[in-house]
């Protein structure tokens, strides 16, 4: 007897598959998202990108705000290129940013790494919050007392000093002491956002890694030079080109503390743009200069990101 059995066809060796269906919960996941990331995209566009546009648009005309405005072309550049004011702006903003942004990694630094060693833990935390302390008040308040605090008649500083027999010195008098004050005043505010960053980047180092630098004889600042910093340089990055951008822009210290003397030896791009727009109301000029501001601050930082491809270290 014979047995006969159905041989099913050669099925092909692919075939196309069918693409899923889109689920409702992704719609919903997509919708979402995009309902928590409209508030920032919309405050984005309306409060940089629009003000950055029109800055550059009214850099292109004449505007007192009373009369309408009228095209000048490159007329507020030219204008801006020769003014001597502007120039020395310019010049006191890199070097307040070339002090100021050395002056507090160093400071911030050495006392993240103080702080990282052994102490007792409400120790480490009372630093802390006294350190940063400075950064959630009021840059024009923190000036007013430190005006008085400097003061070469009746300063506590300039008393404090006369002490120990130094004659009184005049801080925000002299061209030569002037600058150096505000980038005093500056630093001790603006020293503990760069503090906390560096205490979180050595809490993010592991132990391991120290340990290992240890038995390999490195010990004190050799293990923090060739340990420590190369570890800790992606943090270094973040610090420093944020403190770049802040000092670029700084404006209520020298305002509040010299108003940007003796003669223009304080004078900073931000004070020429404020008395610009709101003293001279030649807000064309002071859009010309913000532009110009604007795109120092890029290039820095660019020149930044282009550096840090040699000096940072991932792990």
């Amino acid at each position: 007897m014979t047995n006969t059995q159905t041989v099913s066809p050669a099925r092909p060796l692919t075939q196309p598959v069918a693409a899923p269906r889109q689920s409702h919960r992704d719609r919903g996941t997509r919708l979402l998202a995009t309902l928590f990331l409209a508030p920032t995209v919309v405050g984005i566009v309306v409060f940089t990108v629009v003000p950055i546009v029109g800055s550059v648009v009214l850099s292109l005309f004449h505007w007192n705000v009373i009369d309408s405005p009228s095209f000048a072309g490159t007329a507020n550049y030219r204008e801006v290129f020769t003014d001597s004011t502007v120039r020395v702006s310019f010049l006191n903003t890199l070097v307040f940013m070339v002090f100021a942004v050395a002056a507090q990694l160093l400071i911030a630094l050495a006392l993240a790494l103080t702080l990282n060693g052994r102490m007792p833990t409400w120790l480490r935390s009372v630093f802390r919050s006294a350190f940063f302390f400075p950064l959630v008040l009021s840059a024009a308040s923190i000036s007013v007392v430190m005006k008085y605090l400097f003061n070469q008649d009746f300063g506590v500083v300039n008393w404090l000093i006369g002490l120990v027999g130094i004659s009184p010195v005049p801080w925000l008098t002299s061209e030569h002491a002037a600058l150096a004050t505000v980038i005093i005043v500056y630093v001790w505010q603006q020293f503990g956002f760069s503090f906390l960053l560096f205490i979180g980047g050595l809490n993010n180092i592991p132990k391991e890694v120290h340990e290992a630098a240890s038995l390999d004889g490195a010990t004190g600042l050799r293990k923090h030079l060739h340990v420590t910093l190369p570890l800790l340089s992606p943090t270094l990055l973040v610090a420093t080109v944020v403190g770049v951008i802040n000092a670029l822009q700084v404006f209520e210290q020298p305002y509040v503390l010299t108003n940007g003397g003796p003669g223009d030896s304080t004078r900073t791009v931000v004070m020429v743009i404020y008395e610009r727009a709101f003293e001279q109301l030649r807000f064309g000029e002071a859009s010309a200069v913000g532009v110009l501001l604007f795109v120092l601050i890029m290039a820095v930082t660019a020149l930044q990101f282009r550096l840090s491809r040699r000096f940072v270290h991932y792990q």
